[in-house]
């Protein structure tokens, strides 16, 4: 292993695990990420914590759970005396964070990174900390002045911004991904041979607007779909599910209908154009490590903060316990231990991230995190995992709040604090679209995981009170 090695988290927003290559999809043209695969370890079960931005972000960079790092709802602030992994890195590393944040402001370097690219305006600005950040602008903001291009909109206070919609049309070189893909080389042809780095690249793609330059790329008729397409939770399943498939049946998504299977294809394959542009701008960044010389010292994460419902269930965007929304890539590419594809079947959580990298980069583990480091688990690939937890919080809906537990063996149970139950066997019913929490024949297991999930709630400090 290189003393010290280099870390490069790629990430991306809201993109399901079945997007990848590696996972099966053998109609998405994703080459860059194809190739990552082949040379990764790749968890087949990967969940993130909490299938919303924020609380999922948090726990990737603290290796904290939502309820403990505090950010258990979006747009809430990681709170200053909350380490992220660039904080607990050893003096000498260069860390830079580019892209989209949603722990607080997002034009200014903070919790432990010193440069830093901005590429989020609009809704955030309500957010920030400091009133007068509200006259600043993003980085990527002032990278499409230089370039001449003017604003679209004018908020109320007179800003005048760029907006989602109209930047997510551009020509590819001038889209979040291509504008971050640019900067990401140029960070690394800079880079000394003798100082490591931290280099952290969030795009906002595969996340809405959804639309991109590659609507094209796809024939909506052509994709194809699960058994769960477009059939609207039972009257079984939580009164989330219920009421956000209502919702956006009623009222469509992001001024897209979203009644038939129709409306839904042709959002998937928008969607999935918006994934073919994130794996173009991944290509550029890998090939600049390869040029620069460093890959080899450099370990690769590529991750998502969480899924995307995609038309299963009736529902578009996140937000359930379902398998689209929480489920999420990730892959680790280790040149030090091999550069081979290894596929991992244990359920893992992104709360494991940050204690794995820090072990397979040979620096200590500091007590405060609540992951387990995944390490060993690279080294045997045979070894069993334990069961993994998300949570559900909502301040503004409280009744709709809950647990999942996800066991090795294949069982999901979702428990609500309304009192609601469901459990899917995933073996079986992979789509979950048959909930089992009723039936006789299963009350034994239900008691049991249970218990086991109330044994984490004590454990970790949750304070749900799920019935």
């Amino acid at each position: 292993m290189p003393r010290p090695p280099n870390l490069l988290l790629i990430w991306t927003d809201q993109q399901r695990n079945d997007t990848l290559p590696c996972h099966g999809n053998t109609f998405v043209q994703a080459p860059a990420l194809k190739q990552l695969g082949e040379e990764s370890f790749v968890f087949r079960r990967a969940y993130c914590t909490q299938p919303v931005c924020t609380p999922s972000r948090g726990s990737i960079l603290t290796g904290l759970w939502p309820h403990t790092h505090g950010c258990v709802n979006n747009n809430l602030p990681l709170r200053p005396d909350t380490r992220t992994l660039a904080e607990l890195l050893p003096a000498g590393y260069a860390r830079a964070y580019y892209g989209k944040w949603h722990l607080g402001s997002e034009l200014n370097a903070q919790h432990g990174f010193t440069d830093w690219r901005s590429i989020e305006d609009g809704i955030y600005r309500d957010f920030y900390a400091d009133p007068a950040d509200r006259a600043r602008r993003s980085s990527y903001h002032d990278f499409l002045l230089r370039h001449g291009f003017v604003p679209d909109t004018t908020e109320e206070d007179g800003a005048h911004l760029f907006s989602r919609s109209f930047t997510a049309v551009m020509p590819e070189r001038f889209t979040k991904s291509g504008y971050l893909a640019g900067e990401a080389e140029r960070f690394l042809q800079a880079q000394r041979r003798d100082q490591p780095f931290f280099l952290s690249v969030n795009f906002l793609e595969p996340h809405p607007p959804p639309f991109g330059p590659y609507n094209d790329l796809y024939d909506p008729a052509s994709l194809p779909v699960g058994p769960a397409f477009m059939v609207p939770p039972g009257p079984d399943a939580s009164a989330h599910a219920r009421r956000v498939a209502a919702e956006v049946h009623d009222e469509g998504f992001k001024r897209f209908p979203f009644r038939t299977p129709a409306d839904a294809r042709r959002l998937a394959a928008n969607y999935y154009g918006l994934v073919t542009l994130v794996d173009r701008a991944v290509g550029r960044i890998l090939a600049a490590l390869d040029a620069a010389g460093l890959a080899e010292d450099t370990l690769v994460v590529f991750t998502s903060d969480h899924g995307e419902q995609l038309g299963d269930h009736a529902l578009v965007q996140k937000g359930t316990f379902y398998e689209q929304s929480t489920r999420i890539p990730l892959m680790l590419r280790v040149p030090w231990l091999g550069r081979r594809q290894v596929m991992l079947d244990g359920p893992v959580s992104q709360v494991d991230l940050v204690p794995t990298l820090l072990e397979l980069m040979g620096l200590d583990r500091p007590a405060h995190l609540q992951g387990r480091s995944l390490a060993e688990a690279l080294r045997d690939p045979r070894r069993p995992g334990g069961d993994v937890v998300v949570e559900w919080n909502d301040a503004k809906r409280p009744d709709e709040e809950g647990r999942c537990l996800v066991t090795p063996d294949g069982w999901k149970l979702n428990r609500y604090r309304s009192g609601h139950v469901e459990l899917y066997d995933l073996n079986a019913d992979a789509a979950e679209l048959r909930n089992l929490a009723a039936a006789p024949a299963q009350a034994g297991r239900v008691r049991e995981l249970t218990g086991r999930l109330r044994a984490w709630q004590q454990q970790t400090g949750d304070p749900l009170a799920v019935a």
